[in-house]
């Protein structure tokens, strides 16, 4: 990404160059990226928006991590975009701090939101009690820290970046960052792999490590209890395993839906960080040599993730799409006209097919005439349409 190098410069150590055939691919994956992350996040947005159901705590982290990964788009993705269609960044210092400042506060917001949401499924299924102790309040707080700690976190970018000359002498200007050499670039890729990957994987790998863990030997125990209690009724037997399943099955659910998200974030990041990192302590390192392909294509890779997690949500939370086709008038206008045909047809299969005529037991055109055995229920069969 642009956040800490210019990922379209050619081979050769001319800085004016660069490879413009790369420069258009990586133009055209962004723009596609930005306009994936818009409509999908957007998508989980109007979706939780129109749902008539009410708001959980986990639909509250997905808003939440839909928005972080807006600003993602808007403010990381979009300027990135704009930057390789010009090359060189053009506007005033101030922009250029700011524009960097919101590149990696993007970053830290998806990341922390991911955690606190992973810590909240995690308070859930193991400290289920807790959740009784106003959970509302303590998922505002959460996410609250979450977008205050990346705000902070991501403002040394005020004081590395700034608008400065590619070259002594040169008088072409760009938005790049201002190292002490040597351990200044060392120093700041190190600070941001561990503040916005490592640190946030190691307390997910935590978490879920607990989770699954209780969940295991939530199951192990009530099976052991149901089997017990089967040995003395047979049919309580049935009905507590079934109860068992359902338990199950609903926490196993929103594990399953945190747990592909951090996968997604863990694949598209891990290659990105780790050229990274590659890059400023391995001293044998070729930045330009290697810029044209690694680095760029673990970029576009990481702008991926933004892009992926609404289609996660909705996967696993069906009600998400359906309430968001629902929020368009013309939907609204071809089901009812649809639940009028099927209540149209229905009525006249019901008057076609169960209407019988009423006579007299002895088939004549009289009126009917009550005898013990008779129930004048008996004049509509019970058809089911």
């Amino acid at each position: 990404m642009g956040s800490w190098s210019n990922s379209t410069l050619s081979n050769s150590s001319d800085p004016y160059e660069r490879n413009e055939e790369l420069a258009k691919v990586e133009i055209a994956v962004l723009a596609l990226t930005f306009v994936a992350a818009v409509l999908g996040n957007s998508c989980v947005l109007l979706g939780l928006y129109k749902s008539k159901k009410k708001m959980s705590r986990m639909h509250l982290f997905i808003k939440h991590l839909s928005l972080a990964d807006l600003v993602v788009a808007f403010f990381q993705v979009l300027p990135q975009l704009c930057w390789d269609v010009t090359y060189r960044f053009h506007g005033p210092d101030a922009l250029c701090r700011v524009v960097k400042h919101l590149q990696v506060f993007g970053m830290f917001a998806s990341a922390y939101m991911l955690v606190v949401m992973t810590i909240d499924r995690y308070i859930a299924i193991c400290h289920p009690l807790k959740t009784l102790q106003q959970p509302t309040k303590r998922s505002y707080f959460m996410i609250c820290s979450a977008w205050l700690l990346s705000f902070f976190l991501s403002t040394p970018q005020y004081f590395i970046f700034s608008l400065s000359q590619v070259k002594n002498g040169s008088q072409t200007f760009d938005c790049w960052a201002d190292f002490i050499q040597p351990w200044g670039p060392k120093a700041y890729i190190t600070w941001m792999t561990t503040g916005i990957f490592i640190v946030p994987v190691l307390i997910l790998m935590t978490c879920y490590g607990f989770i699954c863990y209780n969940i295991w030997k939530n199951i192990q125990c009530k099976t052991k209890r149901e089997e017990r209690e089967g040995r003395k009724s047979h049919g309580l037997l049935s009905t507590s395993v079934s109860s068992v399943k359902t338990i199950s099955r609903a926490k196993i659910r929103t594990v399953k839906m945190t747990f592909v998200i951090v996968s997604a974030y863990v694949i598209c990041w891990a290659p990105f960080f780790t050229m990274q990192m590659w890059s400023v302590w391995d001293p044998n390192f070729e930045w330009l040599d290697s810029e044209n392909t690694a680095v760029t294509l673990t970029a576009l890779l990481a702008c991926l993730n933004s892009c992926c997690n609404p289609w996660i949500y909705m996967f696993f939370s069906g009600h998400l799409l359906q309430d968001f086709i629902h929020s368009f008038p013309c939907f609204g206008k071809i089901k009812q006209s649809l639940n009028k045909e099927d209540s149209d047809s229905s009525c006249r299969r019901q008057t076609s097919f169960t209407r019988i005529p009423t006579r007299s037991p002895t088939h004549s055109t009289e009126t009917w005439k009550d005898s013990p055995r008779s129930n004048r229920s008996f004049k509509f069969l019970p058809i089911q349409t």
